[in-house]
């Protein structure tokens, strides 16, 4: 008999060769925590939960599309807290090792690959035709770093073509919907509250040796401050907040459940105020175009006249009248609507210019990387990072020609406007109708503030816009999921 079965796990402890094991790994620790600092001891803490995660993760491979999410919103702004770290390329990752997950869980399982196949999926085709010509663009001559090319492609083309399959394979139900909407207001919610804090007890430590390393140049005018939550820059900040705040209020008109009418008027409020706060001037055609686009959505006369009415007293508010000048916020708001006193606006007119006369021979651009911050990273000798682009389409002019510029346009359009048809002849459930609304007002607005800020490709921005792009196209089936789900639930009633 083997009595040594029914003994107790600490009677291994007398093992010789556990002793020995446990010594090591003590030593081992020791070592690296002595010599890696607070940091190693930090990351060895954190060691038995990435294990967990990584573990659920290869067994929910969905996973991965809410740490890319996440990533999206926090990744930026923690770069404010723990320099020197390429946080953004943690998204590049977790979107290879998702691929990687899906690989092994369905290796002997079978995956509806026929939802992602090009031929089948016009949305699909589309993020590889603008991936494929982004790769093509590394034969461009006038590139002058490849590196460069590298790092601005994952925003331009990169995300989109990866992200986009991911949804129509793992995240193509309601709840994933919902859990979409959910993660997307609640960040809202806290980079507003975050703006509040900026503004209220001012910045900090971290934020203000941001502010004081250069950030102050843009985001310090006159004294004023502009807040930039947990963003990049108020930019980025004053689109994203305009852009949740149609969400939220498309939302708040559509849904029956009270608890969920709360939470996205908070949403549209909080966008609001961040939206205002940011000093972005080009945020507000976020809301708009958005609502405008909204309105024709309706199919509703009534409201359509309805809503125009408001929208031109929004215009003639700050256009005609000087009510709230005092305000800062809504001093420089209204700027936007004098578009001949705006200085920063004429200085970008003549640098389109000189990019017009240098780009006149060169259908195919400078090469992906060579402008913006990217060109004064990795080449700062090129004659495009002399010149700022401001504009997204501006820089997908200077880098990938008006062939590229056109392509892009192209792609975009035809996905808002065959979301809009999906959403107005095939769509039958209201809330649904409410929410790919929300979606493609959004995608639109932000294609309008792209006009003067390159929005469109930062983070979160992109991240929420093709995650949007891939639930309008999911319309149908979502629409046929919440149909049957109504069915079965009158059958079990009667």
């Amino acid at each position: 008999m083997n009595f040594l079965s029914n003994k107790p796990g600490s009677y291994k402890l007398n093992d010789p060769i556990v002793i020995v094991l446990l010594i090591f790994s003590a030593i081992v620790l020791g070592y690296i925590i002595a010599t890696g600092g607070l940091i190693s001891a930090l990351v060895l803490l954190c060691l038995p939960l990435l294990l967990i995660y990584f573990n659920r993760f290869f067994i929910f491979p969905r996973i991965g599309i809410l740490t890319i999410l996440t990533l999206a919103f926090i990744a930026i702004g923690l770069n404010r807290y723990i320099r020197n770290v390429p946080l953004g390329l943690g998204i590049d990752f977790i979107l290879v090792i998702t691929y990687v997950a899906i690989f092994f869980k369905y290796f002997n399982d079978k995956l509806d690959l026929d939802s992602i196949k090009p031929n089948k999926n016009n949305l699909v085709l589309l993020s590889l035709i603008w991936f494929l010509y982004s790769v093509g663009e590394l034969a461009n001559p006038l590139a002058l770093s490849r590196t460069a090319w590298f790092y601005a492609m994952r925003g331009m083309s990169l995300y989109m073509f990866l992200l986009i399959p991911l949804v129509f394979l793992l995240f193509n139900r309601v709840k994933d919907l919902k859990t979409f909407l959910y993660i997307w207001g609640g960040f809202s919610i806290i980079s507003s509250l975050k703006a509040f804090q900026q503004m209220t007890f001012g910045p900090d430590p971290a934020e203000q040796f941001w502010l004081d390393n250069g950030g102050a140049v843009t985001h310090l005018i006159f004294g004023e401050l502009r807040a930039w939550g947990i963003y990049s820059d108020a930019g980025q900040f004053g689109a994203a907040q305009a852009h949740a705040g149609i969400l939220g209020t498309i939302l708040f008109l559509h849904l029956k459940d009270p608890k969920e009418k709360i939470f996205f008027l908070i949403v549209a409020l909080t966008g609001y105020y961040g939206m205002m706060v940011s000093g972005t001037r080009g945020a507000i055609i976020v809301p708009a175009i958005g609502l405008g686009l909204y309105l024709i959505h309706r199919k509703n006369f009534s409201v359509f006249f309805v809503g125009v009415l408001l929208l031109f007293l929004f215009y003639a508010f700050f256009r005609y009248t000087t009510i709230g000048e005092s305000n800062q916020y809504i001093r420089r708001m209204r700027t936007a609507f004098f578009p001949q006193d705006n200085a920063s606006l004429q200085i970008r007119i003549q640098n389109r210019k000189v990019l017009s006369n240098y780009l006149a021979d060169k259908p195919f651009g400078g090469g992906i990387g060579s402008a913006g911050d990217w060109g004064k990273r990795f080449s700062p000798q090129g004659f495009l990072a002399q010149i700022a682009t401001d504009s997204w389409y501006v820089q997908i002019w200077a880098e990938q020609g008006i062939i590229g510029l056109i392509l892009h346009l192209a792609i975009t359009f035809f996905i808002v406007l065959k979301g809009s048809y999906i959403l107005m002849f095939r769509i039958r459930d209201p809330e649904l109708f409410g929410i790919l609304s929300a979606l493609i007002c959004g995608i639109v607005g932000i294609m309008g503030a792209s006009y003067g800020n390159g929005v469109f490709g930062q983070l979160p921005t992109g991240i929420i816009i093709y995650i949007s792009m891939a639930f309008v196209f999911l319309g149908p089936k979502l629409d046929e999921e919440i149909m049957r789900l109504k069915t079965e639930k009158n059958t079990i009633g009667l």
